[in-house]
């Protein structure tokens, strides 16, 4: 912190974001953005990473804040929070997609557009001469950034520039979503009042008006219990994004009622917690969870967002539902808005134990289902078990390598007291990738990074640099699974792994060079035993076939390491993983890329759903797809 009662305007923002516990600052420069980088260097501790592509720094910086949000270390106990800074324009329009993807998945973000000077503008205006990346719209950049940003501001007068900076961080930080930031070219060294205090949330005052839509809120949940018994939870994305994993962990330890989560909530609490019995996505679930899910007497949604992924574009959630998110709550046909999460769940909490007793709703859904006469597990911890290790078939498939790969995480699980610890943070992308990772069972609380709704093809590779420096003090390495086609779309923010020292293993799940997933969207009878492939045009998903495990040769060096591998059988996947969990084996020295050869039919398990639904079966053979 400045002692001098005034800074330049770069001095004045760098130090903000060092304030705020931001330790990087990620990017790609332009001459605009050149004199804040070199205050951010000279006069705080937030080190610059500069990225190959405007979109993997806005990736890098959406996993960034995710992770130390999460995290216990954060500074000053604020949200955690990410930053990214890059050039007018060609940088900003690039940077776009990122920011629209926090916006949509409240994540907070500060995006930084450096632009030209005011002198420039105002030749544009008197004479309409274009400097570099201007155009003849002088709030092109600002009023595109509005749309998916909760404060954007333009800095052209150094005067106004503390107000206007500690506005827009004040918005991020109170509404959890991105804020841009446009800093004109001349204004950087200008000077300004230095910075006053430090910048905090800013919370909605809570009225007598909104305490009783609470207890309405609260009772009607309670009722919706009473009268359909048997509840189970749905945890999702805002226990995360709220900072509420505690809350909720309190609620399900002593009311014992058994959850489930949504791939975006998964790992908001450790999925070793009592009760925990999957990942419910709708009719893209494994089909035992969809079952028990179900089979409940009614369920309870907190914090969860309901979109056509995990409901399957069901627009109604039912008498026998309630789900608390978005500041409203729903009961059935009944809605209380302005009743905020973080409320919600102690209230809930507190009268469901005052009301039922300790633990009341204890429960195994799995073996009541079972008796039931449903095609699912005899027990909650069958169902788990059987969705890690073997036996495996020669070939590596979707399904099998998932299963694999879950067997190696419990194997790298330890067990200090009071709490499971595992040396990775999964990052998934899109796709058949998320679809397959979201039965892996994570150990502990946000070891799992996933853009679930927004669903930016090639996102995790950007991510995996986030979390890795996210997360560098506890020594967590990112482990990506990512479809080829949407590793082709960011391949290149790997060789950023590689300059920094970061050992990420990034599996490429390589199905002979397909769009798999946009193949089972469109023409999902494709994947139809039986059927001929030519159901159902493919010629547009068709990829062009790399050699992925070479990039370790482009981008590594005897300086930097980089490892390549390719595995299509179970026992080269075995015998790589044996390496990955030897510390001292060299491959572990940077980052390890692995093509996982799959063919080019198979699919996971939970989109069978999509063949049965619209696939009539072929004479003489079964209407569901062959998985592993």
């Amino acid at each position: 912190m400045s002692t001098s009662q005034t800074c330049t305007v770069a001095e004045y923002l760098a130090l903000r974001l060092e304030q705020l516990g931001i330790t990087h600052l990620f990017g790609v420069p332009g001459d605009h953005l050149g004199p804040f980088l070199s205050t951010l260097h000279e006069k705080t501790r937030v080190r610059w990473v500069g990225t190959p592509t405007e979109g993997g720094a806005g990736q890098a910086a959406d996993a960034y804040a995710r992770v130390t949000s999460a995290d216990a270390e954060i500074a000053l106990g604020e949200q955690g929070i990410g930053a990214v800074a890059v050039t007018y324009s060609v940088g900003a329009f690039n940077l776009l997609n990122a920011i629209g993807g926090a916006f949509a998945e409240y994540v907070p973000l500060i995006a930084i557009n450096a632009a030209p000077s005011y002198e420039q503008w105002l030749n544009q205006q008197a004479i309409g001469l274009l400097t570099s990346h201007m155009s003849q719209r002088p709030e092109s950049n600002l009023e595109v950034y509005r749309q998916v940003t909760v404060d954007a501001q333009a800095i052209s007068n150094p005067g106004l520039a503390p107000t206007q900076i500690d506005s827009a961080i004040t918005a991020c930080l109170s509404h959890r979503r991105p804020v841009y930031l446009e800093v004109m070219d001349d204004v950087w060294e200008a000077r300004c009042p230095a910075p006053q205090g430090r910048l905090t949330r800013r919370e909605r005052p809570v009225t007598a008006k909104n305490q009783r839509m609470l207890d309405r809120a609260v009772t009607a949940c309670v009722e919706l219990i009473r009268h359909y018994r048997n509840p189970i939870l749905w945890a999702g994305e805002e226990i995360d994004r709220f900072r509420l994993s505690d809350e909720f962990e309190k609620l399900v330890r002593e009311t014992r009622i058994p959850f489930c989560t949504t791939i975006g909530a998964k790992s908001v609490v450790s999925e070793y917690t009592p009760g925990f019995s999957g990942v419910y996505n709708g009719k893209a679930s494994n089909p035992q969870v969809a079952e028990v899910f179900n089979n409940a007497g009614c369920r309870i949604g907190l914090g969860t967002w309901a979109t056509s992924k995990n409901l399957g574009g069901v627009q109604s959630i039912g008498d026998d539902w309630a789900v608390a998110a978005q500041e409203g709550v729903h009961v059935g046909a009944s809605y209380f808005p302005d009743v905020q999460l973080a409320r919600f769940l102690p209230a809930l909490r507190e009268r469901l134990v005052a009301e039922f007793g300790d633990r009341a709703f204890a429960a195994d859904y799995f073996a009541r289902a079972h008796e039931d006469g449903l095609d699912v597990s005899d027990s909650t911890a069958a169902y788990l078990a059987s969705q890690t290790g073997g036996p495996y078939p020669e070939h590596v498939t979707y399904d099998s390598f998932f299963r694999h790969v879950n067997a190696f995480l419990e194997a790298q699980t330890s067990e200090p007291p009071g709490e499971r610890s595992n040396p990775f943070t999964v990052v998934c992308d899109a796709a058949f990738a998320l679809i397959g990772s979201m039965n892996l069972r994570m150990a502990e609380r946000a070891s799992y990074v996933a853009q679930n709704s927004w669903l930016s093809i090639g996102y995790s590779v950007g991510a995996a640099t986030g979390v890795a420096l996210g997360r560098s003090h506890a020594g967590k390495r990112p482990m990506v699974f990512v479809g080829d086609g949407s590793f082709q779309e960011t391949c290149q923010e790997m060789s950023t792994h590689v300059r920094h020292g970061l050992r990420p293993v990034v599996f490429v799940l390589d199905n002979e060079a397909f769009y798999g997933i946009e193949q089972m969207l469109v023409h999902p009878c494709y994947y139809q035993d039986g059927t001929p492939s030519s159901n159902g045009a493919d010629f547009y998903n068709e990829l062009h076939p790399w050699r992925y495990e070479k990039l370790a040769d482009v981008f590594g060096s005897s300086k930097h390491p980089m490892n390549g591998f390719a595995v299509r059988k179970h026992d080269e996947l075995s015998a790589l993983l044996e390496r990955i969990a030897e510390p001292s084996d060299a491959v572990n020295q940077g980052p390890v890329i692995v093509r996982v050869q799959l063919d080019r039919h198979d699919y996971p398990e939970a989109l069978k759903y999509k063949i049965a639904e619209n696939c009539p079966p072929p004479v003489g053979a079964p209407s569901e797809g062959n998985v592993g």
